[in-house]
């Protein structure tokens, strides 16, 4: 799991890896872009006439005009209502874009509450760049042939992966547990080992979506490390390991050669995940940030290690690596119902704040890495940080932890210990009852739209807009008309 969870001088750890605005994907409809090359003389004099005519007015408005601005160009959300759309009013109004040259992003009209009394009275909405040292002029022009004249912020929010191409940009590493550069780290007195690692690590840097995953030749020492910690795991698993667990882990002893003499390729299993859950697997050179981590599960892509932990700590680890991967993470993500959770923790932080990513990634933390589960009367683990850690699987189904029933709310705030086994652990009753609840969660999540994955093209959709939404019911509403179709053959 690589998801950086070290401290700042602030929160817990979360290092943001992009801080991009979103502008330009949001746009709902063609840009229109004014007058044409060889007019804009003309509207440079028409502008400069209403600029004048404007002034004065521009000059008394009390109410502060409120734009984002960019290079020397600001970007506004304008609604005003014109008390019907035949007359000249509309034609003047947007006659006022194209005398300012404005490129409009979207344009949205809507029956106006306030005019129900006036025939054809509508609201618009009017999203649009114009230079800077026009914005006054402008607001004031509309204001003249429109009523009920408002500007709004551009909504703000982080930078998201719209296409599963676009996890190439995912590179930001953290350096906690960097063997290069922390000396706590078992490698750190081992060139040998790091200049192991470099190598390693050179392939995910390398890496871009759509690749087949290089394989890596393990050395003996490597599969020795392995051996140990697979055969000490594995005979623990069966009293300890979800249902879930077991029956994956069984599929991939026969399908994708896991064994204590082999360690596997991240081609082979990610092949394997592809036809269980949709779910890949992604090269990672080491800790991500949790924003892009999380972002990379919102299109069923675990970014996996390659590299191996130090000989000389077998049992431990203080970062990710591929014993953690793909013993602990890869038999969870081959079961359908925790794919769909995973995922829907990485559609919940597409666009949130960084103090929604902090609660997500510690949602993360008491769930998919240290989440327990009941099973037929008994308490089973499902975390892979766990099922990758003989002594914190003994330690999580022991008397010693405390046990909470999971809750997201609160499981979004508890604080965790990320050096030593965890004081508190939560029970879910089901994988299904987890994800119930974490979509209640998810519901009071502040966005200024929602999100969908398109399985089709691996890509997201932003719904932002009524129009999206209903593309998304009627594709629904033919899902439903082919399992109805098949109740009633049935029937």
């Amino acid at each position: 799991m690589p998801l950086s969870s070290s401290s700042t001088s602030s929160t817990k750890s979360i290092r943001r890896a992009a801080s991009e605005l979103e502008r330009s994907d949001s746009i709902t409809s063609p840009r229109f872009l004014g007058r044409r090359q060889s007019l804009i003389e003309d509207a440079r004099k028409e502008r400069e006439r209403e600029a004048a005519a404007a002034a004065a007015e521009a000059a008394e408005a009390s109410e502060q005009i409120v734009f984002e601005e960019d290079d020397g160009k600001a970007l506004l959300n304008i609604f005003f209502t014109l008390r019907t759309s035949k007359t000249p009013a509309l034609s003047r109004t947007l006659k006022v874009f194209e005398t300012f040259e404005a490129k409009i992003h979207h344009l949205e009209t809507r029956p106006c509450r306030k005019l129900k009394d006036s025939l054809g009275g509508l609201e618009y909405f009017v999203r649009c760049e114009v230079h800077l040292s026009d914005v006054n002029t402008l607001i004031s022009s509309i204001k003249r042939n429109a009523e009920d004249v408002k500007t709004t912020k551009e909504v703000k929010f982080h930078w998201f992966p719209k296409r599963i191409a676009d996890l190439d940009r995912c590179h930001h590493l953290v350096t906690k547990f960097d063997p290069d550069l922390d000396q706590d780290h078992p490698g750190f007195t081992d060139p040998v080992y790091r200049q192991r690692r470099k190598m390693i690590g050179d392939i995910a840097f390398r890496y871009r979506q759509g690749q087949l995953i290089p394989r890596v030749e393990y050395t003996e020492e490597e599969i020795g490390t392995w051996r140990e910690v697979y055969s000490t795991l594995r005979d623990l698993y069966t009293t300890h390991a979800c249902s879930e667990y077991l029956e994956a882990f069984r599929l991939l002893e026969r399908h994708c050669g896991y064994s204590p003499d082999n360690i596997p390729q991240l081609e082979e299993v990610s092949r394997f995940l592809k036809e269980r859950t949709g779910f890949q697997l992604r090269p990672v050179a080491g800790l991500l940030s949790a924003r892009d981590f999380l972002a990379s599960l919102a299109f069923r892509v675990f970014q996996c290690t390659q590299y191996i932990r130090h000989a000389s700590s077998p049992m431990h680890s203080p970062e990710p690596d591929c014993v953690h991967e793909l013993l602990g993470h890869v038999p969870m993500l081959a079961d359908r119902t925790f794919a769909q959770f995973s995922q829907n923790l990485g559609l919940a932080s597409l666009g949130a704040s960084d103090e929604d990513i902090e609660k997500l990634s510690t949602l993360y933390w008491f769930t998919v890495e240290y989440g327990l589960c009941k099973q037929n009367g008994e308490v089973r683990a499902y975390g892979a940080g766990l099922l990758s850690s003989y002594g914190e699987l003994v330690h999580s189904l022991s008397d010693e932890p405390e046990t909470r029933e999971f809750e997201p709310e609160a499981a979004a705030v508890q604080p965790y210990q990320d050096q030593n086994y965890q004081p508190v652990y939560f029970i879910s009753e089901s994988f299904s009852d987890a994800k119930e609840k974490f979509r209640a969660y998810v519901a009071g999540i502040k966005r200024p739209f929602s999100v969908r994955f398109d399985p089709y093209t691996s890509s997201i959709e932003v719904l932002d807009n009524p129009l999206k939404i209903q593309g998304g019911l009627d594709g629904l509403k033919d899902e439903l008309k082919v399992l109805t179709d098949a109740l009633s053959v049935l029937s």
